[in-house]
């Protein structure tokens, strides 16, 4: 029994089980960041310039009797880039993508 215990504590420790908590974590809080930049900041700017009343979730395309909520999707889209943008940067700056790579 000790040396299970011992061994699932090495495994956590090889590969990296607490960086990737850490990692969940960190993105949990970046993405309410983010989503508040979105939806306080970002969206009532673009609401009226797309032809929203309030926010940009607000606006639609009407063709015939069928709306199209395109605010909504805008914001989701403008969401994710942020969010990517944030990773990429944050990848380069911390050069973590030359980890994987094999050292010559």
């Amino acid at each position: 029994m000790r040396k299970n215990i011992q061994d699932f504590f090495d495994f956590i420790r090889e590969q990296g089980v607490i960086t990737l908590a850490i990692g969940f974590i960190l993105g949990g809080a970046v993405t309410k960041v983010v989503n508040s930049l979105v939806e306080d900041i970002i969206n009532p700017l673009l609401g009226p310039l797309l032809g929203a009343t309030g926010s940009l979730e607000t606006a639609v395309i009407k063709i015939g009797p069928v709306e199209i909520l395109i605010g909504n999707f805008i914001s989701v889209l403008i969401d994710f880039l942020v969010i990517a943008l944030v990773v990429y940067f944050g990848v380069k700056i911390l050069k973590l993508d030359r980890i994987d790579k094999k050292k010559e």
